[in-house]
């Protein structure tokens, strides 16, 4: 594979004994930060939590019983 251009500027400082740009970063910026986890029981159940609440076709579960 070839060398980008900032590559080859980066080496060209290094050469010339100034400081290598890639020593200025952060070691946080080679670490994955974000964690990953498996969603819990609880998390399952909230993804369902408002399944059976149908409010488009006005259908709210509501009745009505009178007694004459």
């Amino acid at each position: 594979m070839s060398k980008s251009n900032a590559r080859k500027h980066r080496d060209k400082i290094a050469r010339e004994g100034k400081r290598n740009p890639e020593m200025n970063r952060s070691p946080f910026a080679f670490i994955d930060m974000s964690t990953r986890k498996t969603k819990t029981k609880k998390d399952y159940l909230y993804r369902s939590k408002h399944k059976n609440q149908s409010f488009i076709d006005n259908n709210d579960g509501s009745f009505l019983c009178s007694v004459c």
